[in-house]
């Protein structure tokens, strides 16, 4: 089934994103679809003269819209970052467009229609798990109750659920698609967000599947301090994961990685061979800044979300640090920085770098709403 091309907030496309060293003769473009050209990432791109809620929005529906368009696909570091974030923006970015949801209920219904041992491979479960996350985002903030599309969303999910708890998942594209670890906890955010699931699990597939779920997370050990994040989050909305000291412990975990510059970097959160199989060991073990990886947006948005909802107030010394980091740090493109950890092409984990720092700066109502269109 093809998917319809969609724009993920309300007011007119602006189909061209350049900043003021991009020339029109530049064809190396990090996401291109017709007249959507959105100019390759780099840490060269000069920082904004003035923070700007608009680019950063525009850069994010761009960049969406192009990648459904090009590869019609959900991919983690886009269209799923997009599916499971942007729900929640929208009390500052406004309403995304049905599309979206639409988006995720084809690519249900395309994941449905192939054969069982294709579906368990690579990376279609772990498409499943954002899919039914976005479904489950968009009921928890755009509704308000639970839909029976993401019900059956979920029942999906728990048919192709593996015997330990979690999902497959391939081992080769950090940070998304490197371990099953992650994507348990994408599932377990997933069903948490969803508005009285976990309180009413609909049948036995399900109760079943959610404690497998559970005992997966309480009882494997996370890979390395960027899982270790992703467990305190999924913690916070599945509060029942984790004790209050482990709660602590990863609390203060996170905050240890602060730069003095006040952001985090998420080099600093793995050693390089810990990274699914360990494959992109070589490549960020000859970076220039492997010794002292710099702030990135990425990782400085994930931080500071994640710390919010386990339960630090906004005017903390250490979120405030953050939080100028990211009004400092913006692009002119609208994105945030991050390099990314497996190739020097294309640095898609600049999606989520921004993504995350415009939800860490809502949820610290330090970002302006876009301008009436």
């Amino acid at each position: 089934m093809k998917s319809s091309r969609f724009i993920a907030f309300a007011g007119p496309v602006v189909v061209v994103l350049m900043s003021a060293s991009t020339t029109l003769a530049q064809t190396d473009y990090q996401y291109q679809y017709d007249d959507i050209l959105v100019p390759a990432a780099s840490a060269d791109e000069p920082v904004a003269a003035a923070f700007s809620t608009d680019k950063a929005a525009t850069y994010l529906q761009q960049s969406a819209a192009a990648w459904i368009g090009t590869r019609k696909c959900i991919a983690c570091h886009t269209t799923g970052v997009h599916l499971v974030t942007r729900p929640a923006l929208s009390a500052s970015l406004g309403k995304p467009e049905d599309n979206l949801r639409q988006f995720a209920l084809e690519q249900i219904i395309d994941l449905k229609m192939m054969k069982r041992e294709t579906l368990l491979k690579g990376v279609n479960p772990v498409k499943v798990v954002y899919a039914a996350g976005g479904l489950a985002e968009w009921d928890a903030h755009i509704t308000g109750q639970l839909s029976p599309e993401t019900i059956d969303a979920f029942s999906f999910l728990f048919e192709i659920q593996l015997e330990n708890g979690t999902w497959a998942n391939t081992d080769c594209w950090p940070p998304y698609e490197s371990d099953t670890y992650h994507v348990a906890t994408a599932a377990a955010m997933a069903l948490a967000t969803a508005p009285g699931y976990l309180q009413n699990p609909p049948d036995e597939q399900a109760k079943a599947g959610i404690s497998k779920l559970k005992q997966f997370l309480r009882s494997e050990t996370p890979p390395h301090d960027y899982g270790k994040t992703l467990l305190l989050w999924a913690s916070t909305r599945m509060p029942d994961l984790i004790d209050e000291t482990q709660k602590q412990e990863l609390i203060e975990m996170l905050l240890s990685h602060q730069r003095e510059d006040g952001g985090w970097s998420i080099r600093s959160f793995a050693a390089p061979e810990s990274w699914g199989k360990g494959n992109r060991a070589e490549k960020l073990r000859s970076e220039p800044e492997f010794a002292n990886p710099p702030s990135d947006g990425h990782q400085t948005g994930l931080a500071i979300i994640v710390l919010r909802e386990a339960g630090l107030p906004a005017d903390d010394p250490r979120i405030q640090k953050g939080i100028t980091w990211l009004l400092a740090n913006q692009r002119e493109s609208g994105r945030w920085w991050t390099r990314s950890l497996n190739t020097d092409k294309w640095h898609f984990i600049t999606f989520s770098g921004t993504a995350y720092p415009l939800l860490a700066l809502q949820m610290c109502d330090a970002l302006p709403k876009v301008a009436a269109k």
